[in-house]
């Protein structure tokens, strides 16, 4: 007579298999739970590390824009209209200094989220990484290191500001410009000059390389505003800071806000408040924002609003930069950028 199989029910292999579940639950929780754990939080970022970094980014991109600009070989397109109307362009410059700025941040920090205005991420590959040696200049001046959350960092970057000036070859306009934002406020901000090798910086709570001016005119202040627009600006201003104030219209924002300051490359105008009144994306402010901060400055929406730095590029609201003056007196003293949208 054959001997008898063990045959199991349908309910004891659940059983059995639930078992099994729980002992290697049990033995593997600990090691799951550490891993869950490090993921959500994340790694950390040296910010005195990530400053030198967008200083080297601002100054590789600056010198693709000078190439390109003296070899004569921008290949201008359009990428369609501002909100005013003027052609927004697009030239060699732009890409290669993207390539140059955004290829060195993510090899040398992966984790980072990294905004640029331009999007071609093709070519250049093997941009060295950051070798990680603060140079003398920055570990000199900023003696103290800060570390914070790689995940709630933004980095914004600029390839090449005042396109529209670059191909005119008006060049005292261009900027190349980095800025770091941390929950969506601006600690770090680069904005290099490629064209005169001149390069401010600054970190909140830190310091900088560039000051702020000994007065500014209250009373009578010089507006700088961009070329595109400086029309209806000086309407805009003129009812809250009379007719008579002088409006200086200038390409790029990089630029604007250095006019406000006393950088020691001296070929700048001299302006006492920088306004904007239309849209603006994020990469033109955010690396002057956090510079004004460093020293006591603002910048904020013509509603008097602090500018977020997270998520979706556009700034909606227009600005207003001031640095030592009664900067919501002068919000006040604005007309409603609201009705100025309805116009």
């Amino acid at each position: 007579m054959a001997p008898m199989g063990i045959r199991l029910s349908p309910l004891g292999v659940v059983v059995f298999c639930l078992l099994g579940l729980g002992v290697i639950y049990h033995l593997y929780a600990g090691v799951i739970s550490n891993r869950i754990a490090a993921f959500k939080q994340g790694k950390t970022v040296d910010l005195r590390e990530l400053l030198a970094l967008s200083v080297e980014a601002a100054v590789q991109g600056g010198r693709e824009v000078k190439r390109i600009r003296e070899d004569n070989t921008l290949e201008e397109k359009s990428k369609g209209k501002t909100k005013e109307g003027a052609s927004e362009k697009l030239t060699l410059g732009d890409l290669y200094s993207h390539r140059k700025m955004f290829h060195l941040i993510k090899n040398t920090f992966p984790h980072l989220q990294v905004n640029s205005e331009e999007h071609d991420n093709a070519g250049d590959q093997e941009t060295s990484v950051w070798n990680r040696v603060i140079p003398s200049n920055i570990r000199k001046e900023v003696t103290t290191s800060r570390e914070v959350p790689a995940e709630s960092v933004t980095v914004w970057i600029d390839p090449l500001d005042a396109t529209q000036e670059y191909t005119e070859n008006l060049r005292q306009y261009v900027t190349t410009m980095v800025c770091v934002a941390v929950n969506g406020e601006p600690v770090i901000g680069v904005i290099h000059m490629p064209f005169t090798g001149y390069t401010a910086w600054a970190m909140v709570g830190a310091g900088g390389n560039v000051r702020a001016r000994d007065s500014y005119n209250e009373k009578s202040p010089q507006v700088i505003v961009s070329r595109s627009h400086a029309g209806k600006v000086k309407e805009f201003v003129g009812t809250a800071l009379g007719n008579d104030t002088v409006v200086i219209p200038a390409g790029g924002a990089g630029y604007k806000v250095l006019a406000l300051l006393d950088p020691s490359d001296e070929k700048y105008d001299k302006a006492d408040i920088y306004i904007h009144i239309t849209f603006i994306k994020k990469w033109d402010i955010c690396a002057g924002n956090a510079i004004l901060k460093a020293l006591g400055g603002h910048m904020t929406t013509l509603k008097g609003e602090e500018i977020d730095y997270r998520g979706s590029p556009a700034n909606n609201d227009g600005l207003l930069a001031s640095i030592n003056m009664d900067h919501k007196t002068l919000v006040e003293k604005l007309p409603s950028p609201d009705k100025e949208k309805g116009r």
